[in-house]
């Protein structure tokens, strides 16, 4: 759940090798053709757009939350605005925010110094071998032309673990067809809420380490199960730019309809567990890290619902319709949950 943009892998590892930037005693961490970027980027909407409209959550004695659900990426050109999440805030009691973890550790902040060059090297391929010493053949003849074509000659890239040269790969891609995975919700919702005076909660999970400089030895060492998360990476820049455009522009025009419609790909799920499940986290109890988030949220969602009329609430797309997520947990403890019209 930009951030749980990354909701997955990457957000974990960058906030692993995010440790350089911590406080003192914690981190809140078919190929396209030569014109194609040019010609779907004057396709992609721009300027001020409505979004979708809101799910409609409510409980037996007619407390009702109001739920946006946020998509990444979006139109770069794009800003959000929305008359009728503007109305919602102003009546609410409470506005929820996506769930967030953070790592706490006690380091101090030369501490945090002396991890950088850890934290630099973890980013890294263990035994200092390049991605054509890692990927299959076939993958890696996929993988170069895309490189070049997105990421110029520079072989810097070809030391990066697998996931983190394709999630490189998949943001340059994005920006030169017309998208971007920048948050342009959060912010505004933010701001909505304190011109309303209206509480904001962020359910929090936090994890404590207390052994930092050795889990970053661990991941640096550590090779990660992450070639299905690049071969998937590799098949949406690949095949699906033209698909995650369209989606962009539903949401943006708040073609809900068709929105809804549309595949619902998530590519980053498999890189999320390639991290996740690796011993490095799974050992430090980290593995089950996003039931736990949406565990948060709920328990947050149902004392809102219990506690105020009316309340607003966002959360990611992807995550609101997976197959056991909030909504269906929702669902099955009784609320009503009706989608936008």
């Amino acid at each position: 759940m930009p951030r749980m943009l990354r909701a997955c892998l990457l957000g974990w590892l960058w906030l692993w090798t995010g440790l350089a930037s911590a406080n003192a005693t914690s981190t809140d961490a078919a190929i396209a053709a030569e014109d194609l970027p040019q010609l779907l980027e004057g396709m992609v909407v721009s300027g001020i757009q409505p979004g979708p409209g809101l799910w409609r959550i409510s409980s037996a004695d007619g407390h009702v939350l109001w739920l946006l659900g946020t998509l990444s990426p979006l139109p770069k050109r794009m800003e959000w605005e929305s008359a009728q999440v503007r109305q919602v805030i102003a009546e609410s009691g409470r506005v929820l925010l996506t769930p967030r973890a953070t790592i706490k550790a006690d380091t101090g902040f030369f501490g945090s110094m002396a991890l950088i060059p850890a934290a630099l090297s973890a980013r890294k391929n263990p035994d200092q071998q390049t991605l054509a010493d890692i990927l299959p053949d076939p993958l890696y003849q996929r993988w170069t032309p895309l490189r070049q074509q997105y990421l110029g000659r520079s072989k810097r890239i070809e030391k990066r673990r697998p996931l983190l040269a394709a999630d490189k790969l998949y943001e340059r891609a994005l920006g030169r067809n017309g998208l971007s995975e920048r948050d342009v919700v959060d912010r505004a919702v933010r701001k909505m809420a304190k011109r309303a005076k209206v509480e904001i909660v962020i359910p929090q999970i936090q994890i404590e380490l207390s052994d930092p400089k050795q889990a970053l030895k661990e991941l640096r060492d550590t090779e990660l199960a992450d070639l299905q998360c690049f071969e998937q990476t590799l098949s949406r820049v690949e095949n699906d730019i033209a698909l995650m455009r369209e989606r962009a522009n539903a949401w943006a025009v708040g073609d809900v309809e068709l929105l809804l419609d549309l595949p619902q790909v998530d590519h980053q799920r498999s890189c999320a567990d390639a991290v996740l499940q690796s011993g490095v986290l799974r050992d430090r109890g980290m593995d089950d890290l996003r039931q736990r988030q949406q565990d948060a949220w709920l328990e947050d969602a149902e004392q809102t619902l219990t506690e105020h009329a009316t309340s607003f609430a966002v959360l990611p797309l992807t995550a609101m319709l997976r197959q056991g997520g909030p909504l269906d947990a929702l669902r099955a403890k009784g609320y009503a949950v009706e989608a936008p019209q």
